[in-house]
This record gives structure tokens, sequence and C-alpha cells, in this order.
């Protein structure tokens, strides 16, 4: 039930309006006896409308009902208007544009149940410039089943069976209470990861015993000290907890790589001031690097400690590539100390779903398929790559999405944004202000109760499986049995109007243990090999 204060915002205005109205168009055809079978009419209507904006606070569907009754059902109105000049009104992934609308459409479709298809073949031209597809085969196969869409990660007994898709890192603070129960509950019930997010691990993400996956940031938050620097002992006693299946370094997202992470001080409330051991009052904002180590080597005997202190759980790190020379320098690194994390996840300069400077979020970092195929056969060219797992994030919401970086190197892919637009996100751009219109990123309870945990949970649980049900389908249609034998040779992109080439010409492949036998070999990688140090993130050339 909103609380009393809150039912006078603004956002209710058009409620109290409505009954206003009902009564004084009563009042009026007391007063105004020739005109009171018109009154009473304007009446009954504003009555109505009063009556569907108390539907509207109550009902569990629609989290933006919820918070603007009435007002919001322009919204929907518009939607469906939508469709007669969807083509010509996209959003886009053209500079300033948050995301395609269409895209948007796939994941609330997805998550709702509803019918993903359309007539007419594709909206799209695909004759312009970056087009790209996927080869079908005249000798489809049988789409994999869907216990089969997992990997497994990690050694002995703590090795962990992930899926292919799983919920990003998004953080208690930067996502509501509401909106982190609706995650949980939704991989509990889908049978696959939730990431923590830097934020440390919250309540909410314990609340319904779903899978997680601890990333810890910079700020070290649930495993800090006084002074917030690492805490071991800390560390152990809550990775101990048996749903924490994976721990995880984050050394720079994508979003804003090279820059501590933000929770800005209107969001830093006095639990999430205490869950992270931060002021109140004040922007929460990480080192921009950690502390515990300084060099390849030091990161990767950091990975080797966390992995130890949490039982032998698969401990792996998160980077968006910059100086390729620093990715280099981690795999001399691992072939010296014979140190190897369980897995790497690569996140893309076009990902992240926090706060992030402009110039950071626009133009810092290397993009997910570039950062990936560097990462996936510079591990292959160390003849590293058979002991590490490959994990791709960044504006991943469909199945070709998925597809095409399983292609090029990840052996799964984690999402943030599609699996918020599941939980009711409706890309208002407000996250940062604690005013979200849908409650997913507001810390205010009276806002975030909008998000219904078990309505929001369900849509999160068919997000997931109705993405994967789609990317057996296009395995299958190209002649394969599982996305793992997916190859850049499968797919295709126009350069120009002129000009196809497949993802293998795009991208350098290199052999298993080149850059040992022969780093000259390779135009791409021998500058880079050449840079590196195990001894130090700096370019030694």
């Amino acid at each position: 039930m909103p609380r009393i204060r809150t039912l006078f915002e603004l956002r209710y205005a058009p409620l109290w309006l409505a009954l206003s109205l009902s009564i004084g168009f009563l009042w009026l055809g007391r007063i105004w006896p020739d005109w009171q079978g018109v009154m009473t009419v304007l009446a009954l209507v504003t009555a109505a409308l009063f009556a569907l904006g108390i539907h509207d606070l109550f009902q569990t569907r629609h989290a933006i009902l919820r918070n603007y009754p009435i007002a919001a059902h322009l919204r929907f109105l518009l939607e469906d208007f939508r469709p007669e000049i969807r083509q010509y009104f996209f959003e886009g992934d053209k500079d300033g544009a948050p995301f395609p609308r269409d895209k948007r459409a796939i994941v609330y479709q997805r998550a709702k149940k509803e019918l993903d298809k359309r007539p007419f073949g594709t909206m799209l031209n695909v004759y312009e410039e970056q087009y790209e597809w996927l080869h079908h085969s005249l000798a489809p196969k049988q789409p994999a089943a869907f216990s089969e869409m997992r990997v497994t990660v990690g050694h002995g007994p703590a090795a962990y069976s992930a899926s292919l898709l799983n919920i990003s890192a998004m953080s208690y603070g930067a996502l509501s209470a509401n909106a982190v129960r609706s995650l949980n509950k939704g991989a509990k019930t889908g049978g696959f990861f939730h990431d923590t997010g830097e934020g440390g691990i919250s309540p909410y993400h314990r609340e319904y015993a779903g899978d997680l996956v601890w990333e810890l940031g910079s700020g070290y938050f649930g495993a800090r000290n006084a002074v917030g620097g690492f805490d071991p002992d800390h560390f152990a006693k809550a990775a101990a907890n048996p749903q924490i299946k994976m721990i995880e370094v984050k050394l720079s997202q994508g979003a804003k790589p090279g820059h501590g992470g933000v929770l800005p001080a209107a969001k830093v409330t006095e639990e999430i001031s205490i869950i992270r051991g931060v002021p109140m009052g004040e922007d929460c904002i990480s080192p921009a690097s950690h502390s515990e180590f300084s060099t390849p080597a030091g990161l990767l005997e950091f990975v080797a400690r966390l992995r130890s202190l949490s039982g032998g759980k698969p401990t792996g790190f998160k980077l968006c590539i910059g100086h390729t020379w620093e990715f280099m320098a981690i795999c001399k690194a691992m072939l010296e100390t014979g140190i190897t994390p369980d897995f790497i996840v690569i996140d893309g300069k076009e990902g992240g779903t926090g706060a992030a400077p402009l110039e950071f979020m626009d133009h810092v970092g290397m993009p997910l398929r570039d950062g990936l195929t560097f990462a996936h056969n510079a591990l292959i060219g160390v003849g590293l790559r058979d002991r590490i797992k490959l994990a791709a994030s960044g504006k991943i919401t469909s199945a070709f999405d998925m597809a095409r970086v399983m292609a090029l190197g990840a052996d799964w892919c984690n999402a943030a944004r599609g699996f918020m637009f599941a939980v009711g996100c409706i890309q208002a751009q407000s996250c940062h202000t604690g005013m979200c219109p849908t409650g997913v990123t507001s810390q205010d309870p009276l806002r975030q109760r909008a998000v219904v945990v078990p309505d929001k949970a369900e849509r999160v649980a068919n997000f997931h499986h109705n993405t994967l049900h789609a990317l057996g389908e296009l395995v299958a249609a190209a002649g394969l049995t599982h996305p793992s034998e997916l190859r850049p040779h499968h797919f295709n992109r126009r350069g120009n109007s002129d000009s196809v080439i497949s993802f293998s010409e795009q991208y350098e492949q290199l052999h298993p243990g080149q850059l040992l036998v022969d780093p000259e070999s390779s135009p791409r990688f021998s500058g880079p090999w050449k840079l590196s140090s195990a001894a130090t993130f700096a370019r030694v050339g």
C-alpha cells in the first residue's frame, strides 16, 4: 500500500484530479438542475477514471502504472499506434539513442511469453554497410535440448555448471531491492546465475537462494577492512556461503573502463552505507585500480588466493580490453607463474547499465567483439585457451547477439539490459537520480513497490528460457548441434555495397602456441607481445 505522503506527489495528480472532478460535477448538478443529467454523466466518467487509477495502483502486471496511475495509460495508447510508424521511428543504435526499440520489444515479448514473430520480412536494409548474417544450412539439425545449454567452469568438487546466458553485474544500490529480488528469484527458477555487481552481497541477493557470482571490485565491498582494503578473513567467511558459485575480480567495466564504479550520493541509503561500509551523503566511487596488486603476476596471485580462500570455487576476472600489451602481459604472467584463472569475462565498451561519465561511455575501451577476439586468440597463441573459459558481456539481448560472440570465442554470455527490460525498465535514463519511473533503479521504497517480485521474476526466467530456445533454433538452422560449434566462418558482414567478408577474414585467427613459436608471424599480435612483461602492466618496448 502506498504511504500517505507518496499519494500527494505530482505523479498521483491525475488520480486526485479525477476524484475532485467527479465530486465537483455531482455538486454542480445539484446547484444547476437543468444540467444535472450532463453533470451526472461527467461525474460517472471521472469516477471511472478514479477507479481505473485505484486499479492501477494495485495491479501487478505493469510497474509504470503502479507509479503513474491513469497518466501511464497514454504510453500504452501510443504503443498501440507504434506498429504503424515503427519502421521510420527507430531509436536505433545511432549516436545519442539508448537502444533499438525493436530489440527492447523482443525482450518484452519473450519475457511475457508473447508471440515474437512478425510478417513481411526484415525492416533492415540488407544492402547497407555493417549488415551481418548467419549462414544457414540446407540440412538443419534438431535444436539442442535446453539442459545441454551449459558449460562447466573450474575443476574439482567446486566446479560450476553455468548456463550459456546469465545476469551480468548490477549492484544492489544501482538496482532497487525489489529488482534484485526479482532477478535472483528468476535465476533460481531458470537455473542460471546472478552476478552481484561490485556493491557486495545484500540480503536481497540471498532471499531466494539463486546462484550468485560474487564480483569483487577495487572497493572490496563485502570483504573490506576499516580503511577500505581487502580483508581475507571477512572474504573467506562470506565466500563460504554455498549460494556463491564463483568469484569474479572486476578490473574494469565496459561503461567506464579505467574509472572506478560510481553510485551517486542520491542513491546511498543508510542500508547501502552499512552494506558497503561507506558514508552517506557522498558519491560512492571505487578506486580506479586495486590496492592488492599492481602487476600481472600479482593479479594472478590474488586470483589464486581468492580461489584458495573460497574453498576452490571457480575464480576469474572481468575486464574491458584497453592497452593490448597489458592483456599480453597477463598471458605471459600465466606462463611464468603457472597460475591461470578459471574464467575471464570480456566486457565491451558498448555495454554497461550504470552511471558513467559521457566521454568514458562513448569513447574509452575496446568494443566487445574486438576485445573478445583479441583475448580469445591471445590465449590460443600462448597455448592456454583450453584451460580458461571466456564469457562475453556487452549489449547482448538476443539469440543472434549470443551466437555472434560465441562464434568469436565466448563460452557463455552475460546480459544486463535485457534482464533489466524483463524486470520492467523502460530506459527512461533517470537511473542516477533515484527517480526511476518503474522503480527498477530507485531506492525509494514507495517507487520500487511498482516492481512486483513474483511477476517480474517469472518474466526474468521467461526471457532466459525463450532466448536460449531461440539460440538453439539458430544453431540448428546452421546445421550444427550446439552453440559451441559456431565459428567465425559461419557469419558474414557487408563492408560496403559491393564487399562481403566473413568474420574469419575480418578477425585474425591464431594457431595453438603460435605466439610461443613464431610471434612475428602475426601482424596484430606481435607488437603487443614484444611490448609486454609479466612483471608490469607498463609498456616495456
